[in-house]
């Protein structure tokens, strides 16, 4: 026992070196700029957005002109972004949530189908135009709860499960109609949504409504914390005592709600309900979900395919804002310099 190797004593650092550590620390703290402190807080990490935002108006100022720059022109980008912007907001939550939905365009489609019918117009005729909105609100949740059964209760992948409901309401929407586009014979409808307020477009209005409620729905309610938890951990948010799958299945209908007033601005701003309204809104609604920062939580075999609609999504966004209108004025000057 006598030979046993006792262990050397710890070894403390002397007190001037202690402090001269404190003193660098405390010096590095005190050197971190402005710059550093901005970039790593929220206003940093969309910056890069606002760059982007930023290149994109000044390609489009070069190549339109003033016309880009036009007010007439910024409300009608508000007016047609509106639409796609009130799905996204669906689609983060379901995204936060650890889900997908690539059936969001299908919805929109089969709600605006639904809400022009022939039977739902004269409905609206003789009592309100609120017929139409809730018909179209109707529809959009009821996709949502069965798209929230399924994945919930069912087990089924979200990718599936919504792939499927993709499938099943542009078809539905197209027996609907018989693939033909139904106008819309209610004025007042047309007439409020299609309208201005404060020289803003309604549909913006609307837009700005669903944002907010958005916001604070997400960060100052307790829904909101239950939808970060389940998407960050839904074992330990099960354990924590939330339901996690009526949760899922509340987020689902969310995005479905989100669907059907999407499909009230399209109505009004095309004043037609047809089965083509909302062709690849999915990969629009995922695109802007995720470059707005929202972190995606999939399951690994999922997120190679995510990330290639993701890049599909921005590539053809990118090439219809910038390469066609460039081969367009391209095409034109050849033209008058031909004649």
């Amino acid at each position: 026992m006598s030979d046993q190797a006792t262990p050397p004593p710890a070894v403390t650092p002397p007190p001037d070196e202690h402090q001269r550590v404190e003193a660098l620390a405390e010096e590095t703290a005190r050197r971190e700029s402005s710059f550093t402190r901005m970039m790593n807080s929220s206003v940093g990490r969309n910056l890069g957005l606002v760059i982007a935002l930023v290149v994109l108006i000044i390609i489009g100022v070069a190549t339109a002109g003033d016309r880009f720059a036009s007010v007439d022109n910024m409300l009608t980008i508000l007016r047609f972004a509106s639409v796609i912007g009130v799905v996204s907001i669906g689609m983060t939550f379901v995204i936060i949530g650890g889900g997908i939905d690539l059936s969001v365009g299908a919805i929109v489609a089969l709600a605006s189908v639904w809400a022009t019918t022939l039977a739902t117009q004269t409905m609206a005729e003789d009592t309100h135009w609120l017929v139409m909105v809730l018909a179209a609100l109707a529809v959009g949740t009821g996709c949502g709860v069965v798209n929230g059964t399924l994945i919930a209760y069912g087990r089924m992948a979200p990718f599936i499960a919504t792939l499927a409901m993709l499938a099943a309401a542009r078809g539905l929407a197209e027996i609907i109609s018989e693939r033909k586009t139904q106008i819309v014979d209610v004025r007042e409808f047309v007439e409020f949504f299609g309208g201005d307020f404060l020289g803003i477009p309604r549909l913006v209005w609307i837009f700005a409504l669903v944002s907010a409620i958005g916001w604070v729905l997400l960060n100052r309610t307790t829904f909101g914390r239950r939808t970060i938890s389940v998407g960050g951990n839904p074992v330990a948010a099960r354990l924590a005592g939330i339901d996690v799958k009526r949760h899922t299945l509340f987020l689902y209908m969310l995005v479905g709600f989100a669907c059907g007033i999407a499909a009230i601005m399209i109505i009004a701003r095309t004043t037609t309900g047809s089965s083509t309204h909302g062709l690849l809104y999915e990969l629009d609604a995922i695109a802007a979900v995720v470059i707005g920062g929202t972190v995606m939580v999939l399951d690994p075999i999922f997120q190679g395919l995510a990330v290639a609609l993701m890049s599909g999504a921005i590539v053809a966004t990118l090439l219809t804002m910038v390469v066609v209108p460039l081969l367009y004025w391209e095409l034109r000057s050849r033209e008058g310099a031909a004649q």
